[in-house]
């Protein structure tokens, strides 16, 4: 390991067997918790390759618990954080809303690390019991439509990460990672991403696979469709930069947003958005993510997928979606 760090130190760059390995070995504890934690913070120095990325992404996906559920034809919604924005829980309202609109989502997800609230930590907050049992999480699909993947319970070999990243309390490689080792091989994504960059490599990965697939990042910081201002959009189709207005919504001011200090208020926040009670900003910022991911995973209009999200949302089904999933 001093050798790599000391060449990705110099700015050498790992090819894919190389970043695979590494992160095989990393998990098998073959490193000391210094050697980890240099290299887990190491991308924030330096820029990551797609072949490293590839890499990361292939030894986590070898390594993990897989859950087959083809014939669902799911779609997963997941951020990589990392954005500093300290949000409410964007994606994971939205993936309510969509599950609400007919549209069967697996969700993967994990406690925050840069940030307050994670999906996992608001989801335990209600009383989810995680599992990575078959049975139930097909039961979770079949009766609220949607399945929350805890991601230490597909990711066991990374218990030895794990309280690393909480240590260090920064977003390393792993929040780029995230959402792109969803342990159920989804066909179908809507990926939130903390910059351009990222973007870009994401979209390269993807296009390297049979998967439909849209990449979002806010010009301005945000890895989700924020409404703050324009954003960037990468699809199977095109590429191309929208701004609020064009998909019918308000730009919002970056408060507007604001998550809460600790996980008790983001649930507040989280459940007045399901109950009707949303301010017109959170309302839309979710709407407008979910919408997009109706889009991708329905093969709807842009607009089609947005009026979906409204009724979804406004109609009450996201809410009975959320307490499905608690009740299974």
């Amino acid at each position: 390991m001093k050798e790599v760090l000391n060449n990705l130190f110099e700015y050498k760059s790992l090819d894919k067997q190389q970043a695979k390995q590494i992160l095989i070995n990393l998990a098998k504890g073959e490193y000391n918790r210094s050697q980890v934690a240099a290299f887990l913070t190491v991308y924030l120095m330096r820029s990551i390759t797609v072949e490293e990325l590839e890499g990361f992404r292939d030894a986590m996906l070898e390594l993990c618990i897989p859950l087959e559920i083809d014939d669902y034809e799911a779609i997963d919604l997941c951020g990589t954080g990392g954005d500093g924005k300290d949000t409410f829980n964007i994606s994971t309202l939205s993936s309510f809303i969509v599950a609400g609109a007919g549209q069967k989502v697996a969700k993967h997800g994990n406690n925050g690390v840069s940030s307050v609230c994670g999906s996992s930590n608001l989801l335990a907050h209600f009383g989810y019991q995680f599992t990575n049992e078959k049975d139930k999480l097909l039961e979770s699909l079949d009766k609220a439509g949607i399945c929350f993947l805890h991601a230490p319970l597909f990711h066991p070999a990374m218990k030895n990460v794990a309280p690393i990243r909480k240590e260090l309390g920064v977003k390393t490689f792993f929040n780029m990672l995230g959402p792109i080792v969803n342990p159920s091989f989804p066909k179908k994504q809507l990926v939130g991403v903390f910059n351009l960059e990222l973007a870009r490599l994401y979209g390269y990965l993807h296009q390297k696979t049979d998967k439909r697939y849209i990449v979002l990042h806010s010009l301005d910081g945000y890895d989700e469709v924020s409404l703050t201002g324009p954003f960037k959009m990468l699809s199977n189709e095109n590429e191309k930069v929208l701004f609020p207005g064009e998909l019918g919504f308000q730009t919002w001011p970056r408060e507007a947003l604001w998550g809460g200090k600790t996980v008790e208020e983001s649930a507040k926040i989280f459940m007045k958005v399901l109950q009707g009670e949303g301010t017109e900003a959170q309302n839309q910022v979710v709407t407008a993510n979910a919408g997009l991911a109706l889009h991708c995973g329905m093969s709807v209009s842009m607009q089609e997928g947005i009026e979906a999200a409204k009724e979804s949302l406004h109609s009450g089904k996201a809410l009975q979606t959320f307490k499905k999933l608690l009740e299974v």
